[in-house]
């Protein structure tokens, strides 16, 4: 795919897929500058907000170096990657050369952790390789909420682990990769959110992040379900917990942000009346979404909000071209629906900056 100025202009890399803007039509007018590509759809927690959980999504997989490579090359434009998906980046043997490989690139690198397998060792080879961004996945304030949301008892492991963490970048002076703690909004545990900023700032996150829940509009699965979603019914003593959290977090020189918020975390989690946020989404112009088997999807939150991969899938990278497949008539179609007022249906209970 041909170049593109992305990574000309001065854009946070945390938010290319949202500040890179083209000229949205059925038809991209520009090659994408996000990737996300999941290197792996294993995991070894049991997560119940998460569908892979309850359904082998597709057959497991890390993605194979040569896979990798090859969606990396053709996006010689590339401004940021995202390497993760349903699964646990970190079980990846290939993770850290993945991160140098782009790095060598000029690309902003990400992913998504539990913590679970975060020691010295995984720690120093992904400082080595560059990581810029480091998201935990706590979702928790202590063991209890964490079983009960993460399926398995290893909060006490992920405080040990990413303390450490912190403590060797401090004590060595590594500014990167940036640790951030995120917490998915439920009813179930919201209450505990200031606390969650607490122990953050114990183990030495300076960021925290609350991100909304995504959730199957007709079959429920385990707590990712309408009633434990806070978007667009979030009550005073939820606002409450909201706001206490950001004021912890300020009085101890932290960042904290709720996803979709602009200035007041409370109002914020609530659209307007008849509005129809998908679209304004701009993912589908700017990044792809690659599994761990090479199948194309449209974006990371499509998994979590249809079942069936073939309801949505656009192309496959390890039979077409990625230039084929961003242009070709699935992706076309695709996005002309998103500009309509009859989404794909794995777009329809989206949200406006779903997530950060």
């Amino acid at each position: 795919m041909g170049p593109t100025n992305a990574v000309n202009k001065k854009v946070d890399p945390r938010r290319y897929h949202e500040a890179i803007a083209p000229e949205r039509s059925a038809q991209a007018g520009q090659p994408p500058v996000c990737l996300y590509l999941e290197t792996t759809n294993r995991c070894n927690l049991l997560c119940t907000t998460c569908p892979r959980t309850y359904a082998e999504l597709e057959p497991p997989a890390d993605m194979s170096w040569e896979l990798f490579t090859s969606i990396v090359d053709q996006v010689p434009g590339l401004a940021r990657a995202v390497l993760h998906g349903v699964g646990e980046p970190m079980l990846v043997r290939n993770l850290p050369r993945m991160v140098r490989y782009l790095k060598d690139r000029n690309v902003y690198v990400l992913f998504n952790t539990n913590g679970t397998v975060l020691n010295e060792r995984n720690g120093r080879a992904l400082i080595s390789a560059g990581l810029d961004e480091l998201r935990v996945s706590l979702d928790a304030s202590n063991s209890e909420s964490f079983k009960q949301v993460r399926g398995k008892n290893y909060f006490n492991r992920i405080l040990r682990n990413v303390r450490a963490f912190r403590e060797l970048q401090e004590r060595e002076g590594h500014a990167k990769p940036v640790v951030s703690a995120w917490l998915t909004g439920l009813k179930e545990t919201i209450r505990d959110l200031p606390e969650f900023v607490r122990v953050a700032a114990d183990i030495g996150v300076k960021e925290v992040y609350l991100q909304r829940l995504v959730y199957f509009d007709k079959e429920a699965i385990g707590l990712a379900r309408p009633d434990q979603t806070l978007f667009d019914s979030l009550t005073l003593a939820e606002a409450d917990c909201l706001k206490d959290a950001e004021e912890l977090a300020r009085s101890l020189g932290m960042t904290f942000s709720a996803s979709g918020a602009a200035s007041e975390p409370s109002p914020s989690l609530k659209k307007a009346e008849g509005d129809s946020p998908w679209t304004l989404c701009r993912r589908p112009w700017s990044l792809m979404y690659f599994t761990a088997n090479g199948r194309a999807l449209p974006c990371c939150i499509a998994p979590f909000s249809q079942h069936g991969y073939e309801n949505y899938s656009l192309g496959d990278a390890t039979q077409e071209s990625l230039r084929a497949i961003w242009n070709g008539p699935a992706y076309q179609a695709f996005r002309g629906a998103l500009l309509s007022d009859a989404p794909p249906s794995a777009c329809a209970s989206c949200g406006q900056r779903w997530s950060l």
